[in-house]
């Protein structure tokens, strides 16, 4: 396949490094900033620049951009590409991206869209940080929204041949719930508690437990601030779910009530092996 991919950061790079070792397919790739277009091109992540002629060719269009960009980057290819081309995005929403791509669907029958989540990343960002080993074991969550059948268990194979290790299909809304919970309230719990004080001094005191809970507080501030606000409603109900837990904890400390803080505890502890059992069925 020609395969376009629009957006060159941690992301865009490292789909590009991955597709030029695991697969035959070229890669024609572009960027906001020339000097990443050039050091894509160095390294073997593109075969090309993606132009407006040779997007032309292509069976694949990925946008690895963040989700404000996005209408523009449609209005701009998508007139360009050939009948059944493949349109996707990376965006880590889906309601707004997915409702764009649906308007966009009724104007363009003869392409294919689909809404697109790999669950992978890191705590760098930019081509510098790009790797071909991202992916590996990853879940790539996809959200239907104009394919057929046949177009739709290909592009499922593409990505496990890519080394992720399931497809899981979903629907905007579920998406964007269960984001708000398993990655942006990670950031928002990992970035305040790594506001305290004792944060300072802590060298030769911590362990695995606290590298393990800051990781994710080293982070892109604009690009998560701005899918936080547009997935609010969402981050909210987590954060109000977990604010009323917090005070359980809070409350039993300050009454000194060993009995309930233990019950709180062991009621986390139970829980998480309980769906620690579930995700291994």
């Amino acid at each position: 396949m020609n395969i376009g991919i629009i957006g060159l950061g941690l992301m865009g790079a490292s789909f590009a490094r991955t597709i030029k070792k695991k697969t035959n397919n070229k890669v024609y790739g572009t960027d906001r900033d020339s000097a990443v277009i050039l050091k894509a091109s160095l390294i073997g992540a593109i075969d090309e620049e993606l132009t407006h002629k040779n997007a032309q060719q292509l069976d694949m269009l990925i946008i690895s951009i963040p989700p404000r960009g996005v209408s523009d980057i449609l209005s701009e290819y998508i007139p360009l590409l050939k009948k059944r081309c493949t349109v996707l995005d990376f965006c880590g929403i889906k309601r707004e991206i997915c409702s764009l791509m649906s308007q966009k669907s009724k104007e363009y029958p003869n392409l294919f869209f689909f809404g697109g989540h790999p669950m992978a990343g890191r705590e760098y960002s930019g081509i510098d940080h790009s790797v071909t080993t991202l992916f590996d074991n990853a879940s790539m969550l996809i959200v239907p929204i104009s394919s057929d059948i046949f177009n739709t268990e290909k592009v499922k194979t593409f990505f496990i041949d890519l080394g992720f290790k399931e497809v899981v299909f979903t629907n905007p809304e579920l998406h964007d719930s269960e984001i708000a919970f398993t990655s942006q309230m990670c950031h928002v719990v990992s970035n305040a508690f790594i506001k305290s004080p004792a944060a300072i001094t802590h060298h030769g005191y911590s362990a695995g437990s606290y590298k393990d809970l800051t990781r994710v507080a080293k982070l892109d501030s604009r690009l998560w601030s701005s899918l936080m606000i547009d997935n609010r409603d969402k981050l909210l109900q987590e954060l109000n779910i977990f604010i009323q837990n917090i005070q359980k904890y809070k409350t039993a400390l300050e009454n000194a009530d060993e009995e309930d803080l233990q019950k709180l505890l062991e009621e986390g502890n139970r829980v998480k092996i309980s769906i620690d059992a579930r995700g291994k069925k």
